[in-house]
């Protein structure tokens, strides 16, 4: 009889924890600093595509989730670190960053990344070119003959190219074009390579289960349209599922 009752406490227990963990606020880090994928709007909150899309992956996988703005140069340590419990902010999935992280399907096809550059007669094959930190096009770069000068936030490369820094600058296309259509004094020059193995959400290798459920949130709208209409909605990319 004590081990019938001993046996119980522990199944009620264990049950609890099982049942605080079900219910427990899954924390979405995101740079908050990369339009259209992902910014701060007027009142302060995460806004953008992977806004949107983060909140319906969350209903899909019946899970509760907040938003964490964190600078791009620490989002991965400070995901392994357990500041927050996945990245969803515009990052390709690369073998490299597969050796720290693990990474659910991809949401968004690899698409494009441009030049943009002040002069359509700027040297974007060896000249200097401006890329955000620990980004893929950092690393496309300098493995070019081009020579790479990185910045902590996208809206410094910009301002590179602007004050005559760099000669361009390289990121994806749909980060690009709403930039260049405002100002005039900027054009897109070069090649638009295809980088990276598409975009998906970082989570700790220790997190299997919310990698699965993120996973088959994903495919859920892959499968019923509702991940190309956003896409569609904001412009990420002309490619789609």
């Amino acid at each position: 009889m004590k081990k019938l009752i001993i046996s119980a406490v522990i199944w009620g227990l264990t049950a609890g924890l099982s049942l605080a963990d079900s219910h427990s606020v899954i924390r979405m880090g995101t740079e908050g600093a990369y339009p259209p994928w992902n910014f701060v709007d007027d009142n302060g909150e995460i806004a953008g595509f992977e806004r949107e899309l983060g909140d319906e992956l969350c209903k899909r996988a019946e899970l509760k989730c907040e938003w964490v703005k964190n600078d791009w140069d620490s989002i991965i340590p400070n995901l392994v670190s357990g500041n927050y419990d996945t990245i969803i902010a515009g990052m390709s999935i690369t073998p490299e960053r597969g050796e720290k992280i693990d990474f659910t399907t991809n949401y968004v096809m690899s698409d494009p990344s441009r030049y943009l550059a002040a002069s359509e007669g700027a040297d974007w094959k060896t000249g200097v070119i401006a890329a955000q930190s620990n980004t893929i096009q950092a690393s496309y770069i300098a493995a070019t003959g081009a020579t790479l000068v990185e910045f902590a936030t996208p809206e410094e490369t910009i301002s590179a190219v602007r004050n005559g820094e760099a000669d361009a600058v390289l990121a994806d296309e749909a980060y690009l074009k709403p930039i260049a259509a405002e100002d005039a004094g900027l054009v897109f020059v070069g090649d638009a390579p295809i980088i990276g193995g598409g975009v998906g959400m970082g989570i700790r290798k220790s997190d299997t289960d919310l990698r699965n459920k993120f996973t088959a949130a994903i495919d859920s709208m892959k499968g019923d349209g509702t991940l190309n209409a956003l896409i569609k909605k904001y412009e990420i990319s002309e490619q789609m599922f």
